[in-house]
């Protein structure tokens, strides 16, 4: 099961987030707060993120460079173009912006998690029973090595 990380201050969408992706079989976090989630994302690993820009403590902004090798979906009521811009390439993944229809965005999280499945696949190098995943290193390059 994958598991998506919302962290959004606003407790009815974060609920109304909650639900529909778990009508669609995914695993949700919860953080509230930038603070809060920079925590949450230190113990847990999720597949991807849906976060908002305007959270108390520190901002969405403020989390994106945290936050490494997960894919990011921007939900926020910042519609500025430059906005937009610059979180693009500053790390997210993608951006809508609120109010947002739920079927768009269970479609853009697909094509996340595909792209994401995808591109952790490529990296994987295979030798003989030797496998070696660059991907989820935590210090030196290939620190995991995985037999099967």
């Amino acid at each position: 099961m994958k598991t998506i990380a919302v962290i959004d201050d606003d407790m009815h969408i974060g609920d109304m987030l909650t639900e529909v992706l778990r009508q669609e079989g995914y695993g949700v976090l919860r953080a509230y707060s930038g603070t809060e989630a920079l925590y949450l994302l230190s113990q847990n690993q999720p597949d991807l993120i849906l976060l908002d820009l305007m959270l108390p403590g520190l901002s969405g902004e403020e989390v994106l460079p945290h936050i490494q090798n997960i894919p990011v979906i921007v939900l926020s009521a910042k519609v500025d173009v430059q906005d937009k811009v610059n979180l693009l390439l500053h790390g997210a993944a993608d951006y809508m912006a609120k109010p947002f229809d739920s079927k768009e965005l269970l479609a853009r999280i697909a094509v996340q998690l595909r792209r994401a499945e995808h591109g952790a696949e490529a990296s994987v190098l295979t030798v003989g029973n030797l496998k070696l995943d660059p991907v989820s290193q935590s210090g030196g390059a290939f620190s995991r090595a995985i037999w099967s």
